[in-house]
């Protein structure tokens, strides 16, 4: 519940922010800012590309490689 509530703060201020950074910047030097630029949960992470072997071994055959260990 907290969690929800920190995003939402993040996603009103950063709003603002944009706003703001957006008022004061010189359209000719820098493009236009977006609250997501602001918040730190918007920020997405690219997927994590693997083989189909990978989810077929985990799920169907219970077993786990050395390198999805992390060692």
């Amino acid at each position: 519940m907290a969690d929800g509530r920190s995003r939402d703060e993040w996603s009103r201020m950063s709003a603002l922010m944009a706003l703001t950074a957006n008022c004061h910047r010189d359209p000719k030097r820098s493009r236009a800012l977006k609250p997501k630029d602001f918040d730190p949960f918007a920020r997405s992470i690219p997927p994590l590309r693997v083989g189909v072997d990978v989810p077929k071994d985990v799920f169907i055959h219970g077993r786990v490689s050395q390198s999805q260990q992390g060692g």
